[in-house]
């Protein structure tokens, strides 16, 4: 099995008291008080990323019970197969609420739930809910619609490029809308796309980067767990996106926003639930409305359009005026998917599967 290259285990003492009568349900408190929780992070914490966001969250958990929770953390999980035996431990030493936060920890979770229904289950990027296991994942879509305007008026070359983890709808749909944003400013922008097949490859992100730059790519954008795609683009006088984080120490100069996550609100939601007894499996889609998709400081060198332009669409897309797929909206064949008027729907935007108009690149 691959192991954790670190496991960090927090430990506190004496829990206050909680009604023992609350202990046989699904996500309450054991009887002795004390609010046991679990996290498993796909990658190691850094000082940026993915993984970094999430462990504020439990970081705000350790915060606000102190001494009434004890909190074991186990990074560097993301095959499956690993997954399932971590979330498996976890659940058989007691822990009332455990975090999965992968795309890839989701059967695994599917699997453990079942055998543990005293123990709440949240999954971050989950699309299968049980009685026992929530999901909540972020509207990113919406975020890279932003950036993609200021990358509209600062893109010299009407190419932009776009690198992601893994061709998922959480990763296909924020690429198009990145694309999306840049159109809404000039029409004849196109965005080339690399997939790495990874959420932590540096090596391939860097290779991603460069060929992307070579391609005439001056706009550069990541999903992805590190930062390389900002400091490649830097280096080579490229404007970039950052993920996650603010990401503006390693562009260079030319980091022009970055959509960030905060998750802090869904840990701490969840945490408190567990401790009271009143956790109930949820389905959360949240974005700009709700602050969980944020966006970081614009750069100052954009012009003063750009980010008067990024903020006005940002301020829409949360009073519901604008909607990053809103028609027409054509796929990367020409066919038409949404008509004029009309807007991709939730479902459709969860699961999607292809390519606008002006994509350059392949999904397989």
């Amino acid at each position: 099995m691959k192991r954790a290259t670190r496991r960090d285990i927090l430990k506190y003492g004496a829990a206050t008291g909680l009604a023992a009568g609350l202990a046989n349900l699904p996500g309450a408190a054991r009887a002795e008080g004390k609010l046991k929780v679990g996290a498993v992070y796909v990658s190691p914490v850094s000082e940026i990323g993915w993984t970094k966001q999430h462990s504020l969250g439990i970081e705000a958990i350790r915060a606000e019970f102190g001494d009434d929770a004890e909190i074991t953390v186990i990074d560097s999980i993301f095959r499956p197969q690993d997954a399932e035996r971590v979330f498996r431990q976890l659940a058989g030493a007691g822990n009332d609420l455990i975090f999965g936060t992968s795309f890839s920890h989701g059967t695994p979770m599917q699997k453990v739930a079942p055998r543990f229904p005293k123990t709440a289950f949240e999954h971050c990027s989950g699309i299968k809910h049980l009685k026992n296991l929530g999901t909540f994942e972020a509207k990113y879509f919406e975020g890279t619609y932003v950036a993609g305007v200021a990358a509209g008026h600062v893109s010299k070359s009407a190419k932009i490029g776009f690198i992601g983890g893994f061709p998922i709808p959480d990763i296909v749909g924020p690429a198009n809308a990145l694309l999306r944003g840049a159109q809404s400013v000039n029409s004849d922008i196109t965005c080339n796309v690399i997939f790495l097949n990874s959420w932590f490859d540096p090596g391939k992100e860097k290779e991603a980067a460069k060929t992307l730059i070579a391609q005439g790519c001056d706009v550069i954008c990541s999903m992805t767990d590190t930062a390389t795609g900002v400091q490649v683009a830097g280096e080579n006088d490229a404007w970039s996106i950052g993920y996650a984080s603010d990401m503006a120490p390693f562009g260079n100069g030319k980091h022009l926003t970055a959509f960030t996550l905060n998750w802090v609100p869904v840990y701490l939601q969840a945490a408190r639930d567990t401790a009271n007894g009143t956790w109930t499996s949820n389905e959360r889609w949240l974005g700009l409305a709700d602050d969980v998709i944020q966006m970081s400081p614009y750069n100052d060198d954009l012009p003063p359009e750009a980010t008067a332009a990024a903020e006005k669409a940002r301020a829409e897309i949360i009073a519901g005026t604008l909607h990053p797929f809103g028609g027409e909206l054509k796929d990367q064949s020409g066919a038409l998917r949404v008509e004029t008027g009309q807007s991709l729907s939730d479902g459709g935007i969860r699961s999607i599967d292809w390519f606008v108009e002006g994509m350059i690149g392949k999904l397989g």
